[in-house]
C-alpha cells in the first residue's frame, strides 16, 4: 500500500476492494517485468467497480487533454505549469496509458486533493469527462489514426460534441467545464462550439486532409492561405459557404524569425515571449494550449511559460541518445498529421534519417497511411527504412523517388545510417511510430548524449 491508502477508507466496500486489487496486480506486474504496472490493475478494478474513476476524482480538480497528436507533450507541459502553484505533486498518467485503466493506475497512488492532469484517448473523452467532471478540457486536433481501431474522424468529432454539450462540473456551481479548443481545426470547432464555456486558441493546422469537408453541411471547407490575426482585425483561416467559420481566437502564436522562440499574443494586446527546449512550431502551439489550460487553474501565463521552458524531452521524444554506439535524436510520429510536422522539423537539418515502422496493435495494424505522408521531401537525404514493416515503407519511398536502404533491425539501421553518411560523428535522426520508437529508446538504456 502507499501513503495515499488511508483516504480510501471512506469509499464504499466495492470501491475499496477494487483499489486494493489494482494495487496488488500492478505491483505483481512490475515485479514480473510484464510492464509498468499501470494498466492491468486498473482494468480488473473497473470490472469490480465501474464507478471507480468517479470516486477517485471526486476530491480533486481535473484537467483533461485529448486530440490525435500532441496529447502526451501537452499533458507534460500542463503538469509542469500547474506544479508551480501546487504544494503536492500533480497527478498524471505519465506513462501514456491514456484510457480509464491507465487513469486509475495514476490516481490510486495520488495524494488526496492533488490536482490531476490526464491524457485521454480520443475515443474515451466522453467516459472520462462524465466521470471526472473536469475543470478544463484541452482539445488539440482530430485526424486519422489507427485506422483499424478508431472510428471515422468526423464520427469522433460528433462524439466529442455530444460529450461537451452535457459536461457539467461536479462542484454544484452549475458551471460547465472550460474547453480550451484549437480554433484552426474545423473538426475541433464543430465539437466544441456547443459547449457553454469555450476559450478559442489559434493553435495551427498544417495537416488539413481530414478536415476539408464541412462537418455541418458536407460542403467544402475553404482555407485562407494568408490569414491575419492581430489585435485590430481577424481574417478567418477557414470557412464554409454554409456559415460555419473559424471563431476569433483569444490567443495565437507569433513566431520570432530573428531569434529563438515565439510569442503568445492575447486578444487584448498582451504579448508573452516563450522559449522552449522542445523543438518545432507545433510544440509552441502545444505549450500555448497548456498555458491557457493552466490559466483556468489560476496559474499566471508568465509562471506557466517559465515552467514549461524547462521541459527538454517527453517520454524519450526529442531526446538525443547514444543507441548502439550512434548519437541519435529520437522522434515519434504515428499518423500522417504527425509525420507532416516532423518531416518539416528535420527538413532544414543535414545528416542521415532512419524511419521505423511497425504495425502492432498499439500502432494500428493497417499501415496504408504511409501513402498519405509526403516522403518526397526526403529526396537527396541519406535514408534507411527499418522496423517490422520496413518493406512496406521501402515501396512507399521508392514511389516517392527517395533513395534508401532497408535494414529490418532498428539498431543496425542506425549504424547503417551513420556509415552511409561517411561521418563517424554524424547524429542520426530517428523517426518511428509507437512500438518501434519505444524499442529504440529502450535500447539506449536511458543514456543521453
Amino acid at each position: 500500500m502507499t501513503r495515499a491508502s488511508g483516504r480510501f477508507e471512506s469509499f464504499p466496500l466495492r470501491a475499496r476492494v477494487a483499489v486494493r486489487t489494482a494495487w496488488v496486480l500492478n505491483a505483481v506486474s512490475r515485479r514480473l517485468g510484464r510492464g509498468e504496472g499501470t494498466v492491468v490493475g486498473g482494468s480488473v478494478a473497473l470490472m469490480i467497480d465501474g464507478n471507480l474513476l468517479r470516486e477517485l476524482t471526486a476530491d480533486r480538480e481535473v484537467a483533461l487533454v485529448s486530440g490525435t497528436n500532441g496529447k502526451t507533450t501537452t499533458t507534460k507541459l500542463l503538469v509542469a505549469a500547474l506544479q508551480r502553484g501546487s504544494s503536492v505533486p500533480v497527478v498524471t498518467n505519465s506513462t501514456g496509458s491514456n484510457m480509464p485503466a491507465g487513469h486509475l493506475g495514476a490516481l490510486i497512488d495520488a495524494d488526496s486533493g492533488a490536482p490531476a492532469v490526464l491524457e485521454v484517448d480520443e475515443g474515451y473523452l466522453k467516459e472520462v469527462l462524465d466521470a471526472s467532471r473536469a475543470k478544463v478540457v484541452v482539445l488539440l486536433n482530430l485526424s486519422r489514426d489507427q485506422l483499424d481501431r478508431t472510428n471515422e474522424v468526423r464520427m469522433m468529432a460528433e462524439r466529442w460534441r455530444q460529450a461537451l454539450r452535457s459536461a457539467a462540473r461536479r462542484d454544484g456551481s452549475g458551471e460547465t467545464s472550460v474547453v480550451v479548443a484549437n480554433a484552426d481545426d474545423p473538426l475541433v470547432v464543430y465539437a466544441a462550439e456547443g459547449s457553454a464555456n469555450v476559450v478559442w486558441v489559434a493553435g495551427g493546422q498544417r495537416w488539413r486532409a481530414d478536415s476539408t469537408g464541412c462537418p455541418k453541411c458536407g460542403g467544402r471547407v475553404v482555407y485562407n492561405e494568408t490569414p491575419e490575426v492581430t489585435g485590430d482585425s481577424f481574417d478567418p483561416p477557414w470557412a464554409c459557404a454554409c456559415g460555419f467559420v473559424s471563431p476569433e481566437p483569444e490567443a495565437w502564436i507569433v513566431e520570432d524569425t530573428t531569434s529563438r522562440g515565439a510569442s503568445v499574443v492575447f486578444k487584448g494586446g498582451q504579448e508573452l515571449k516563450m522559449e522552449l527546449l522542445l523543438p518545432g512550431r507545433f510544440n509552441y502551439s502545444n505549450a500555448m494550449m497548456a498555458l491557457l489550460g493552466a490559466r483556468v487553474f489560476g496559474v499566471s501565463p508568465s509562471s506557466a511559460a517559465s515552467a514549461m521552458a524547462e521541459i527538454g524531452e517527453v517520454a524519450g521524444r526529442y531526446s538525443t541518445r547514444v543507441i548502439g554506439g550512434v548519437s541519435t535524436r529520437c522522434l515519434l510520429a504515428k499518423n500522417p498529421a504527425g509525420w507532416t510536422e516532423l518531416l518539416e522539423l528535420v527538413s532544414g537539418a543535414g545528416g542521415p534519417i532512419v524511419i521505423g515502422i511497425n504495425a502492432k496493435v498499439a500502432d494500428g495494424q493497417d499501415p496504408s497511411w504511409l501513402w498519405d505522408v509526403e516522403f518526397e521531401s526526403l529526396k537527396g537525404r541519406t535514408v534507411v527504412a527499418t522496423g517490422e514493416r520496413c518493406w512496406d515503407l521501402a515501396v512507399r519511398l521508392r514511389y516517392a523517388g527517395v533513395d534508401h536502404q532497408v535494414c529490418p533491425d532498428p539498431v543496425e539501421a542506425l549504424r547503417a545510417g551513420r556509415e552511409l553518411e561517411l561521418r563517424r560523428d554524424a547524429c542520426v535522426e530517428f523517426i518511428g511510430n509507437y512500438t518501434v520508437f519505444h524499442d529504440v529508446v529502450a535500447d539506449s538504456g536511458g543514456s543521453n548524449c
